[in-house]
């Protein structure tokens, strides 16, 4: 398993990281295979884990902090905070107040006295920027976490945060973790160059945007959507979506791609976003272990540049081939109130 430093913070971690989202109730229910697939990762030479406080409301991050019994010193450890933990208003978003509950109880469902890298998970239109970067630097500074990030910000707002740390005296966030697979390319046009700029990090998640990129879902087979899917994430599946029609009929074109390369479409399109310089590592987040044994085999792949300009044909750089599919949509884009002049 190749490895690289995490941007500017001195921190070894390996190209591919092992995201947990599926480990729990959204996912892999059965706990002590949960752990098996955490340990086949962690042999095969992934150091790098990723999780989040909302995955399965704490049972993903339960679930890890068993898993690094005894092997905790071996892992970069990272998780998010930002999503609601319950029905109270103040257990969610990126406040002095919640993150500092927040913290504490991903400490103790991870069992482990820090976190190593700890990511606000979406941005916070409601909680100035200056606040949440002020209590993640004293979280640094008691040492209960390493370093900090940003998930799905936009190039403008890693700039802002970038710049309030430094007339503020914070800590700035060292890594952002967007999507990112050759469905979604998008950040290619600002986010990936405004990280580089800074010597941030990127570690990104979704290199098989959701499953499209394994070859499962074709014109030739029903859409047959598990539960994740259809309850979180349906609008990506969604056949009245024009984009989606798209993606129909770009996956034939990869697939035929993939075996003129002689590749798993999977293997493919793991292999693109590591081929990107920007990219520090890219999330799997597999459900079974022989979900992750096929794709631990991706690490190793070097695309030429016939196979990346063939893509770029396929798929532009720097479009996403359904903007629909963004998981973040600004405030002042997603509130009417906030681009309309009232009468």
């Amino acid at each position: 398993m190749h490895s690289t430093t995490l941007g500017r913070t001195g921190i070894t971690v390996s190209r591919l990281a092992l995201g947990t989202m599926m480990l729990g109730a959204w996912g892999n229910r059965d706990h002590e295979d949960a752990a098996r697939l955490i340990h086949t990762a962690l042999d095969a030479g992934i150091n790098f884990i990723d999780t989040a406080d909302m995955y399965s409301a704490g049972e993903s991050e339960e679930i890890v902090g068993k898993a690094l019994k005894g092997r905790r010193d071996d892992v970069v450890l990272a998780t998010k905070v930002h999503f609601p933990m319950g029905s109270d208003p103040n257990r969610r978003g990126n406040s002095r107040r919640w993150i500092r509950q927040a913290v504490e109880g991903s400490l103790r469902r991870l069992d482990t006295d820090r976190i190593d890298l700890y990511q606000i998970h979406r941005p916070d239109p409601t909680t100035d920027i200056d606040e949440t970067l002020s209590v993640l630097s004293d979280l640094v500074r008691e040492g209960k976490v390493m370093a900090i990030g940003s998930s799905d910000f936009p190039a403008e707002e890693i700039v802002e945060a970038r710049w309030t740390a430094e007339r503020r005296g914070h800590i700035p966030f060292r890594t952002e973790q967007p999507p990112y697979s050759i469905f979604m390319r998008g950040i290619e046009r600002s986010v990936l160059p405004t990280a580089q700029r800074y010597g941030m990090g990127v570690l990104t998640w979704s290199p098989l945007a959701s499953g499209w990129l394994t070859g499962k879902y074709r014109k030739s087979n029903p859409l047959e959507l598990n539960d994740f899917r259809r309850d979180w994430i349906s609008h990506k599946f969604d056949q009245s979506e024009p984009g989606n029609v798209r993606k129909l009929q770009v996956v034939e074109e990869l697939i035929k791609l993939a075996d003129e390369a002689q590749l798993p479409l999977s293997h493919l399109a793991v292999a693109f976003v590591l081929s990107h310089p920007a990219v520090s590592s890219a999330i799997i987040g597999p459900r079974t272990l022989e979900q992750l044994q096929d794709l631990l085999r991706a690490a190793d792949v070097v695309l030429d540049n016939a196979v990346l300009d063939r893509i770029d044909e396929l798929v532009p750089p720097g479009t996403d081939l359904n903007p629909a599919d963004a998981d973040y949509t600004p405030n002042h884009l997603a509130d009417p109130r906030l681009r309309r002049r009232q009468g």
